[in-house]
């Protein structure tokens, strides 16, 4: 079996291929602290070959829905430190994802901070989840000027250090699934005519600068990144993707990273229908054969097809997600081709200990 054998993901040694992917599970407190139900879940999981992080807001403003958890404050700290040591204490590992989701956010989300922000001032469809866990429109964002830019990468910067802080094996950074970072790649969302616009490589650099500001923190070996080439969720879109991650991911070669985190465009949405996109491209297939380090894939994987993925050199490890949320020892599971635990959705985000930390192990 692939999936259960070692692998070394730049400074990181793991026991088994079978990632636990970020999910975003809303139970943090209103100030974006852990809760303690926190500890118990992520150690539940700790069989993980790695665990990455539920997206971790850098700022107040990097917000976009209630109860996620930061990573900016001295409390969110120590609520983190407690969950990675009780990680550690498990033989586990554990990344933090570092997130600000631009446009995909609300004003009353982050009060003292007024309107979102984002690469051009275009609203996104849809609707988005207030402070009060209201449905309402989205706002149209604030385009951020280049001084903001530059205190968005010291942001950033902070927030690495506070993950060091809160004693995390390394950080991810999250450019994927329609937030900042991925509004700034995509033309859709990034109509800026500045060094941040227009060409494909000035659409980039904001992402390249921020990993050159990060890696000395943590050393390239403990920085992954995601992203989500031909992805649609949250409204994002390019006119040629291929193209652009084509650039992108070469341009990632030259940092040495602990790896590359890629999402299959094969669900509807992130975290929502099971249907798969039948004219969907693989990314596992277009943008592996670019990347020279280990890339991770994710994307509604099952055990048989993450088996394959690796045995196709599609991948070198897989994420999952939602199996992981109702199997807290999915990797013995699969060892055991044992019966998985079936999720249930409506506990996905927000709430209690019920659908986060009561699902059976073996």
């Amino acid at each position: 079996m692939n999936l259960l054998t070692p692998i070394t993901l730049g400074a990181v040694s793991l026991e088994n291929r079978v990632l636990m992917a970020p999910l975003t599970r809303m139970r943090a407190d209103n100030e974006g602290v852990p809760s303690p139900m926190a500890i118990e879940y992520y150690a539940q999981r700790a069989s993980a070959g790695l665990i990455i992080s539920e997206a971790t807001q850098i700022s107040e403003l990097g917000k976009g829905y209630p109860a996620t958890p930061g990573i900016y404050s001295e409390p969110q700290v120590e609520a983190w430190r407690k969950i990675t040591d009780a990680v550690h204490a498990q033989g586990g590992k554990i990344f933090l994802q570092l997130w600000h989701v631009g446009r995909i956010s609300h004003s009353s989300l982050h009060p003292n901070d007024g309107l979102p922000v984002a690469p051009s001032a275009i609203k996104p469809a849809g609707k988005v989840y207030t402070a009060s866990w209201a449905l309402a429109e989205y706002e149209t964002p604030r385009s951020l000027s280049l001084d903001e830019i530059k205190q968005l990468r010291s942001e950033y910067v902070h927030a690495a250090k506070q993950a060091q802080l809160a004693g995390f094996d390394g950080v991810e950074l999250h450019a994927a699934n329609g937030y900042l970072l991925d509004q700034f790649l995509q033309d859709g969302t990034n109509q800026r005519t500045d060094q941040y616009g227009g060409s494909i490589e000035n659409r980039c650099k904001l992402v390249l600068e921020i990993l050159q500001d990060i890696i000395p923190i943590w050393g390239s070996g403990r920085v992954g990144i995601r992203l989500s080439p031909y992805g649609s969720f949250n409204d994002i879109a390019d006119s040629d993707p291929q193209k652009l991650f084509s650039y992108l991911i070469n341009a990632l070669n030259t940092f040495n990273l602990s790896y590359l985190h890629l999402i299959e465009p094969r669900a509807t949405t992130a975290g929502g229908s099971d249907q798969l996109l039948a004219d969907a491209p693989r990314t596992g297939q277009l943008f592996r054969p670019l990347f020279a380090g280990k890339v991770v894939l994710a994307g509604g994987f099952d055990q048989a097809g993450a088996e394959k993925a690796i045995a196709d050199g599609e991948a070198d490890a897989i994420a999952f997600g939602r199996l992981f949320i109702s199997n807290p020892d999915l990797p013995r599971r699969f060892e055991l081709n044992a019966e998985l635990n079936p999720y249930n959705r409506a506990t996905f985000y927000g709430g209690n200990e019920k659908g986060y930390t009561d699902y059976p192990t073996l």
